[in-house]
């Protein structure tokens, strides 16, 4: 049985979604023929191919208004046609045009998109030449982007499709709206990429991650084609939009396009439709799968099958994908902003599920928070490394809700044991585990960044979402990272119940002040949105709101209206919150007046202006704890005996050399415990107490030595304890 796991339009174009290639490799493992399609990535090619725009630009009908950023795109045209493909083919690093000419003001027409290069320059100038050709590419395609947006469908978006009308409606007509009208030239591409990948590929199932509200409709037009003509074809919905805004489903019309729709976890649920569309089993034996059957919705679970442990699932399968083919987007010059968009990235998840599982506003009743199954480290790397065998890419996104600190340590130690150069980042807590010598091994491991929620920033309402961390840990964690060169984005929230305008405005008074001491390179600010499985719509009253908006719509059910019972206009503080960050992000404005950024009167911030100063001039605690293993960055020690009977020990890595004269006793001490860090593993890692227990002197004597210079600078940067 051959099954075909699709990517729906539109997701990222800079790598694919994880989730088909997991349960490929899964299903290859059981003995299925299994591969995944990237339609949105296939989709995206055809739109930017010369055939592509030529049919976009013939789309636009001769008595349609074009404003004057239009009228600019189809003067030059013809210019757009010539040039795409070689656009288009730097993007995706095989160009063989020098960057040079893709610089030149001359090659490449330019839009509204280009507007801000000269306000940018300084930081342009400083771009080497491919990235600069690559900023100005990825401006060809986001003009070209926008025109179509505003002349041939308000619902594209590289990373989107029709989001909005995605986004919890009541009911499924504005969908159904959608799918019976006559497709658009980006549907019919759509449509027509469906029609090459079927024919090439005969599937007998084909299964959708829908992960997001902006893949749903290009879900649906994807299986409407399949439906109407393979009807013979089994479809399969599944993803994080399901899993989040579906489980409430009551509308039947949703299967004229699938046949199932599963539930959480997609291995064992996919792995029994394909075991009773081959007559192996009964129908009892579906795991959390929902079907039609004449005109009612049933749902059918075999409680007695669990998730598979996540530390048992096998490496993905990238049969179906080709990474050559992926489009890197430099749009946004932030180092940061550009691990989104720039590159391909093998993602993983190391933790299924979140550790914390805590947070008010988190849908931590649901299986993709709540149940939490780590892998170990081995497991990981061996990952890792087979991935790295099937893309060549030795860049990783750790796609996990919340990575945890002490298997970060543990996949760190393991990818520096055997020696992998490569580069990592994911989401994290800013908790105090992570700590200075933690950080700094993650970097010696190839971590690059961490993204994070700081939420609200105020610690009162922390403490009421139950984030389990507070400013000062957040600022102490955020200066850990900085001083590991590890970047750091911040996922900010405002709008909270019962947050005030001086919280809110305490809040950015905090993110000037974490901008200002580099302690994160960018940020994000979401407005609060309340969701029917998180603790606060199980407990509105406590967190003083009222929900006005049903819960048993009969097609989604996610996002609900409420209103807060002490009335405060959030929403107003969204433009001047956002203009402030740009700023701060852009390194502007960091000294100014809040009130600057808004256009009302907001009230006067209560925080002391060195408040996160005073936190980073604290003075550090050195206490070592004796559980704390040892971890070596460099070489084996180099000894040489001098003439006054002293030993010279010289140690190196890759950016620093080190060499100390110390007593033939602490150099031989120093060396042993160095080779047997080296050379440990597992239950042989020595500790901390090791190294104490086996100084040779006093204890007074290893609490002086402990001061050295010798121990400073072994310490910062050779020797951790983790």
């Amino acid at each position: 049985m051959k099954v075909l796991l699709v990517i729906p339009p539109f997701t990222q174009i800079n790598t694919p979604y994880p989730a088909p290639m997991q349960l490929a490799g899964f299903l290859i493992s059981k003995g299925y023929e299994a591969e995944s399609f990237d339609l949105s990535l296939e989709t995206t090619l055809r739109i930017f191919s010369k055939e592509g725009l030529r049919k976009i630009f013939d789309a636009v009908e001769p008595e349609q208004e074009l404003d004057e950023y239009g009228r600019g795109i189809m003067a030059n045209r013809n210019r757009y046609e010539e040039i795409i493909e070689s656009v288009v083919e730097l993007l995706q690093g095989r160009s063989r045009i020098p960057a040079e000419i893709f610089t030149s003001k001359k090659f490449l027409p330019r839009g509204e998109s280009f507007e801000n290069l000269d306000r940018q320059k300084n930081i342009i100038s400083k771009l080497k030449p491919d990235d600069k050709a690559k900023h100005l590419c990825s401006l060809v395609i986001d003009d070209l982007s926008k025109f179509i947006r505003k002349n041939i469908t308000p619902h594209f978006g590289l990373s989107r499709y029709a989001e909005s009308i995605a986004v919890t409606p009541p009911e499924f007509d504005p969908l159904l709206s959608e799918l019976n009208r006559e497709p658009n030239i980006i549907e019919q591409m759509i449509i027509d990429e469906t029609q090459k990948i079927i024919e090439l590929r005969n599937p007998d199932v084909v299964g959708f991650t829908i992960p997001f509200p902006g893949n749903l409709l290009g879900a649906l037009i994807h299986a409407k084609f399949i439906k109407h003509n393979y009807p013979e074809i089994k479809v399969v919905f599944g993803g994080g939009y399901i899993n989040t805004e579906l489980r409430q489903l009551k509308d039947p019309r949703i299967f004229d396009f699938c046949d199932y729709i599963t539930y959480d976890d997609g291995e064992m649920p996919l792995l029994n439709i394909l075991r009773n569309l081959e007559r192996r089993m009964q129908n009892e034996e579906f795991v959390r799968t929902l079907m039609k059957e004449g005109n009612e919705l049933i749902f059918k679970d075999n409680g007695a099958v669990k998730n598979i442990s996540h530390a048992k699932l096998c490496s993905p399968s990238l049969k179906g994908i080709e990474p050559g083919k992926y489009i890197s987007m430099l749009e946004l010059l932030n180092p940061m902003h550009r691990l989104w968009s720039d590159g391909y990235w093998n993602k993983l998840t190391i933790a299924h599920g979140c550790y914390w599982r805590k947070c008010t506003f988190c849908d931590i009743t649901l299986d993709y928070i709540s149940s939490y199954s780590p892998a170990n480290a081995v497991r990981v790397v061996d990952w890792m490394e087979d991935l790295i065998s099937q893309t060549g890419s030795t860049n990783f996104h750790f796609t996990d809700e919340a990575a945890p600190p002490a298997l970060l340590k543990e996949i760190s130690v393991e990818i520096l044991k055997r020696k992998l150069a490569v580069r990592w980042w994911g989401n994290i807590r800013f908790e105090k585990s992570f700590t200075r010598d933690l950080c700094k091994l993650m970097a010696a491991a190839g971590c690059v960044a961490v993204s994070g929620g700081i939420e609200v920033a105020d610690d009162r309402l922390l403490k009421l979402i139950n984030k389990g961390v507070t400013i000062e840990q957040a600022v102490k964690s955020c200066a850990n990272f900085k001083n590991a060169g590890i970047m750091v984005h911040a996922y900010l929230m405002y709008g909270f119940p019962t947050q005030t305008e001086l919280e809110t405005i305490n809040s950015l008074e905090i993110v000037r002040q974490f901008m200002k001491y580099g302690l994160f390179q960018s940020a994000y600010w979401h407005l609060f949105t309340l969701t029917v499985h998180s603790p606060i719509a199980k407990e509105p009253a406590k967190y003083k709101i009222n929900i006005d908006s049903q819960l048993d719509c009969h097609f989604a059910n996610n996002n609900l209206g409420h209103n807060e019972i002490e009335k405060t206009n959030h929403k107003k503080f969204g433009g001047g919150l956002n203009k402030a960050l740009y700023n701060y992000m852009h390194q502007a404005g960091l000294d100014w007046d809040i009130q600057t950024w808004f256009d009302f009167t907001v009230p006067k911030t209560t925080l002391k202006k060195n408040h996160v100063k005073n936190i980073l001039e604290e003075e550090k605690n050195r206490m070592y704890k004796d559980c704390l293993i040892s971890v070596w960055l460099g070489n084996k020690p180099e000894l040489t005996e001098n003439e006054n009977g002293s030993i010279e020990i010289c140690v190196r890595n890759d950016s620093v050399e080190g060499n100390w004269e110390c007593s033939k006793s602490i150099a031989g001490w120093l060396n042993e415990n160095i080779l047997q860090t080296i050379d440990g593993s597992g239950t042989d890692r020595i500790k901390y107490l090791h190294w104490r227990e086996t100084f040779p002197g006093t204890t007074d004597e290893f609490e002086n030595f402990l001061n050295s210079d010798v121990w400073k600078e072994l310490r910062e940067h050779f020797l951790l304890f983790v």
